[in-house]
């Protein structure tokens, strides 16, 4: 009888990685091979770990990503290999990464995340810490067997920055359930219906939804009989303007979240600080033409001039521009959404990203690396 891996999934709780976990739960259940273990270190919101001075989250996740695994190892469960996402679960687990053959993934590196920190209300400490927090992150890149990284931008941070050697590295984007994101046959937006703009951001500053909104007014001020609104997936509600709708209690995945992509015509994020934003390959899903920035890894997903625009951080007025040609070229939208599908459908496909992940958790697990 042929003996399931056992495999150890510890996976960060914050941002976009709360969906990347439940898009691998989802998942793991097409390969019968794997017996699955999930652990989840979650930031808390009160109590001692959530007072100033002790809330440091790199702390906080070592000793729940410890006892998750100590939690799997008191009932009797010998894993066979462990995957750590984020690499801050990792780095306060290196007595388990000793024992037991690891793979670390990460979105984006420690440095890459500083170059970004004024946008995540992140500040770099002082250089003794800087320089301790780098040979930490350095030598639990260096214990793990394997490194899985959301995007080409991470890999060469490892390879530049820490030293990793390209051949320890497997790119292995996030993706979507693409199937769970296909609106209904015949769900095309007649011509006459307004044009829909949808934003999905928690940040409404940091994912430029401000900026966004200054844009779409700027549009509504130079074209004043254009019919056009703007939704916005949002945690803050902003001031309400006309045209403007704003959702504030959506959950990732869900039926009413994926509606509003299914109405809407153009997607825009036009963010200051992000690595992999996960809503542009759901909006890519849905066949959205998409305007966003070159930041980070998303030039990866979203190809300027063929699957979407890209203008620069907080620049309003490229944003309005960007805006009145999707809006007033409606064949532009269907033939940038298409490619921006067909991107996707390659490169993000959670499900085919998902197997592809599993197979490399079995061959760590097999020492076949």
């Amino acid at each position: 009888m042929n003996t399931k891996t056992k495999i150890g999934f510890i996976i960060e709780q914050a941002l976009g990685h709360i969906t990347h976990g439940k898009n691998l739960a989802q998942n793991i259940s097409l390969d019968q091979t794997i017996e699955p273990f999930w652990g989840y270190p979650k930031q808390p919101q009160s109590g001692l770990m959530a007072l100033p001075g002790i809330r440091n989250w790199t702390l906080q996740a070592g000793l729940q990503s410890n006892k998750a695994l100590r939690d799997i190892a008191s009932a009797g469960h010998q894993l066979d290999v462990i995957f750590f996402h984020t690499q801050v679960t990792a780095i306060l687990a290196q007595k388990w990464m000793a024992k037991i053959p690891s793979v670390v993934s990460l979105d984006a590196t420690p440095m890459q995340y500083d170059s970004l920190g004024e946008f995540y209300e992140h500040e770099s400490g002082p250089s003794w810490l800087e320089t301790f927090k780098f040979n930490k992150n350095k030598a639990c890149y260096q214990q793990a067997k394997r490194l899985v990284t959301w995007s080409d931008w991470a890999k060469q941070s490892l390879i530049k920055d820490y030293g990793i050697s390209a051949e320890k590295i497997t790119i292995i984007p996030p993706g979507v359930n693409i199937d769970d994101w296909q609106p209904a046959e015949n769900s095309q937006t007649p011509e006459t219906a307004p044009v829909k703009l949808l934003f999905v951001g928690g940040d409404l500053q940091r994912k430029g939804g401000l900026d966004l909104i200054e844009a779409f007014k700027a549009v509504k001020a130079e074209k004043p009989d254009a019919k056009i609104e703007l939704h916005l997936v949002t945690r803050n509600a902003p001031e309400p303007a006309e045209g403007m709708f704003v959702y504030t209690n959506m959950q990732p995945n869900s039926s009413e979240l994926k509606a509003l992509y299914h109405q809407a015509d153009i997607f825009c994020l036009p963010t200051y600080g992000d690595c992999l934003p996960m809503v542009l390959s759901e909006a890519a899903a849905t066949k959205l033409p998409i305007i966003s920035t070159a930041v980070a890894a998303i030039p990866e997903i979203v190809q300027a001039g063929k699957g979407g625009l890209l203008v620069k951080p907080g620049a309003v007025h490229e944003l309005k521009d960007a805006i009145l040609r999707l809006l007033e070229n409606r064949a532009d939208r269907i033939d940038m959404g298409e490619h921006a599908y067909n991107i996707t459908k390659q490169n993000f496909d959670a499900q085919a990203n998902a197997q592809q992940l599993f197979d490399l958790l079995k061959q760590v697990a097999n020492h076949s690396l």
